[in-house]
């Protein structure tokens, strides 16, 4: 409720009755002297304290709370008597009031613990792409060098971005469909794209963690089964080159016991031509698949709570494993080779504009801004938690992690490469899972206690797979829930069970023999161009509609302090520029998609972009529905603001700012009310 001091209010009575003139003056005088119900003072400098001391972040000083049953005189009278900055303000312009939200809605879920968040974000950010992505990019464009354009995208492209979604749903506690309505309303097509890139992401990415348990499982045996090659699924070009095999020659068409494994015993893709015939679902797979949404399903049910606790195993113990892995690396015979080969720089690569795409491409997928999953996290943060700062921590780890894989994989490859006496560059010709289920699978093998270590690396693949798996879905969880409140909240059990149901539905296709070239299709075309088309007119809803200098009011009011200029030009000029870069390159030059020895026709690259279009077409069908059903002026259409939000309003946790012109209020009384409308106690 608005509030002022008693005193003030019984001598404006007075004046009014004396002088009817003196009432703009006196409006002029407490523009800066506003109380707030819960006992915030007025606005000032930061400086300034009240009679308890305390000062929150965003500049207010604080006193005493007020009761809810308590009436404005109460509040006045134990708040005290404070002083603003005795700035005046002429007449039409704009007078700040402090509205306490008093809706009886049911009060958003937060984080048990600030750590809960942070490892939520990290085991986000940290995912498979990390452990194969990385590495192969790495070693493919210059080495070493490739690092200098890897942090300069990072720094003016990928950290701005994910600052910027941090503290959007931070702000707004909203997740990515409804958080359009404070923002730019015509914009919440995104919203619906973004849910829909996160079910495509589903049906494939969790396939990989199936695959994971496949190996898994087949890890506890006294001897590993890719390490023969008496199973019934090998052929006679099976060659069992371990370290102790001195007589055994390696050639060109020589295929290990991992790589026959892999294929023809996990994935079974000699089985099928190609994607114009999959074949049949393997049931292995599909029990696999099923066990992985079981434990998705009962961590992530019954909201952060659960899932806040689940990471802390699933986010910290890959960590562990790839400091026992790297060690173990580093004493095998060969290794110093793999880190040469893959730190050394090639400067003349830096010419090559394939080498800046792949590093812009890399750190965006790496941290994953427009996926959803940021603003669903961060909109259970308290309101003042400094996002600023969880930003940068998280963004660097995620970095670091990256870049510790490399020595991770690069060691055994130089390993490899000194038993089989080839070249790290032969042994290395693998990129994305096949790097992990054939490459250091062999080596896992020809270590001691490899059944030890290929137990904890595995096990390592599925945990970063799942913590990926806990936020995409959770951010189309928080998305769904916060757009329909009044039909999921009190269902949020039963939503999450069909939302499982219907991705591992989705996911059968890429349980079959031909599932292997689904997900590449997938990976390449139906979710990469999509998404980053996405976040870039997010960027520009946000920079050049809402506004940066809006924007950064915000984080100011949010966090106590402005942005610098740095981020407000990466997120109105760079930002945009850094999107349009990936995207016009990727048109010019599209991905060559192979796999194996299947290479994919034109028909599959025409149905992966149908898929991705599939996606991005609910932003302009929704741009259309929302012309055509919303009132006022063309003009007015696309920034007018949802019924329930108070005209102009800056919209927070705890408080709201309502700005409205000096010449249109004379004198504003204390009152108390309730819009049945929109729920606001002004």
């Amino acid at each position: 409720m608005l509030t002022k001091d008693k005193g003030e209010n019984e001598g404006e009575r007075d004046k009014e009755r004396e002088d009817a003139g003196g009432e703009e003056e006196e409006t002029q005088q407490e523009n800066g002297r506003l109380m707030l119900a819960d006992g915030v003072g007025q606005r000032g400098p930061k400086s300034l304290t009240s009679s308890s001391g305390q000062q929150v972040s965003n500049g207010f000083t604080t006193s005493t709370p007020q009761s809810p049953r308590e009436g404005p005189g109460t509040a006045a009278s134990s708040g005290g008597t404070a002083s603003g900055n005795g700035s005046s303000m002429p007449l039409g312009g704009l007078r700040t009031l402090v509205v306490q939200q008093t809706s009886l809605d049911r009060p958003r879920e937060t984080w048990s613990k600030k750590m809960d968040f942070l490892l939520s974000v990290i085991g986000y950010a940290v995912d498979l792409g990390n452990v194969w992505r990385f590495p192969y990019i790495c070693y493919q464009n210059g080495g070493g060098a490739f690092l200098l354009p890897y942090l300069l995208m990072a720094v003016f492209g990928g950290v701005p971005l994910f600052y910027m979604e941090l503290a959007l749903g931070q702000f707004h506690r909203s997740g990515c469909i409804s958080i359009w309505k404070h923002i730019c309303p015509i914009f919440k097509g995104i919203g619906f794209a973004i849910c829909i890139i996160a079910l495509y992401i589903a049906f494939y990415y969790n396939t990989i963690m199936a695959w994971a348990l496949y190996y898994l499982l087949s890890s506890f045996r006294p001897t590993l089964p890719w390490t023969t090659c008496t199973n019934e699924w090998n052929t006679a070009n099976c060659n069992r080159y371990m370290s102790t095999d001195h007589n055994v020659s390696w050639s060109n068409s020589s295929t290990s016991p991992a790589e026959e494994f892999y294929t023809r015993q996990v994935l079974q893709v000699h089985l099928s031509p190609g994607l114009h015939q999959l074949g049949s679902v393997s049931w292995q797979l599909a029990l696999c698949l099923l066990f992985i949404f079981t434990v998705v399903y009962f961590s992530i049910w019954k909201g952060v709570k659960t899932s806040g606790k689940v990471v802390w195993v699933t986010a910290t113990f890959p960590y562990l494993v790839l400091v026992v892995l790297l060690i173990r690396g580093a004493t095998l015979p060969g290794a110093w080779r793999g880190v040469v080969f893959y730190l050394k720089p090639d400067w003349d690569k830096l010419l090559s504009t394939t080498v800046w795409i792949d590093a812009a491409a890399q750190i965006f997928f790496s941290l994953g801004p427009g996926f959803g999953v940021l603003l669903a996290f961060a909109s259970y943060n308290p309101f003042h938690n400094n996002c600023y700062k969880d930003a940068l921590v998280t963004s660097s780890v995620n970095c670091l992690t990256s870049f510790l894989s490399g020595f991770v994989i690069f060691t055994v490859l130089g390993y490899m490469a000194e038993m089989r006496q080839q070249n790290v560059d032969d042994v290395a010709k693998d990129a994305g899972p096949s790097l992990l289920f054939i490459i250091y699978a062999e080596a896992i093998a020809n270590m001691p206690a490899a059944t030890f270590f290929a137990i904890i690396f595995f096990l390592m693949i599925i945990m970063l797979g799942l913590d990926s798996t806990f936020a995409g879905l959770e951010g189309v969880i928080t998305a769904m829930l916060d757009e329909f409140p009044h039909i999921l909240v009190k269902r949020r059990e039963w939503f999450v069970f069909g939302l499982v149901c219907v991705c591992y539905l989705g996911a059968l296709s890429t349980l079959t023999y031909g599932g292997a070239f689904v997900v590449k299709l997938f990976e390449e075309y139906a979710t990469g161009p999509a998404v980053i088309t996405v976040v870039l007119l997010e960027v520009i809803a946000v920079s050049w509609f809402y506004g940066t200098n809006r924007f950064c009011n915000d984080i100011q009011v949010m966090l106590g302090f402005y942005p610098g200029c740095f981020w407000r030009v990466c997120w109105v000029a760079i930002c945009p520029c850094f999107l349009l870069f990936i995207i016009i390159s990727f048109l010019a030059f599209p991905p060559e998609v192979k796999l194996f020895h299947y290479q994919y026709p034109q028909w599959t690259t025409v149905l992966g972009y149908c898929i991705g279009v599939s996606s991005f077409v609910c932003v302009p069908a929704y741009m259309i529905y929302h012309l055509l059903n919303a009132k006022g002026t063309f003009r007015q259409v696309p920034f007018k603001p949802k019924h329930n939000t108070p005209p102009h309003v800056v919209c927070h946790f705890r408080y709201l700012e309502i700005k409205y012109p000096l010449s249109k209020t004379k004198v504003v009384q204390s009152y108390s009310r309730v819009s049945k409308k929109t729920g606001w106690q002004i």
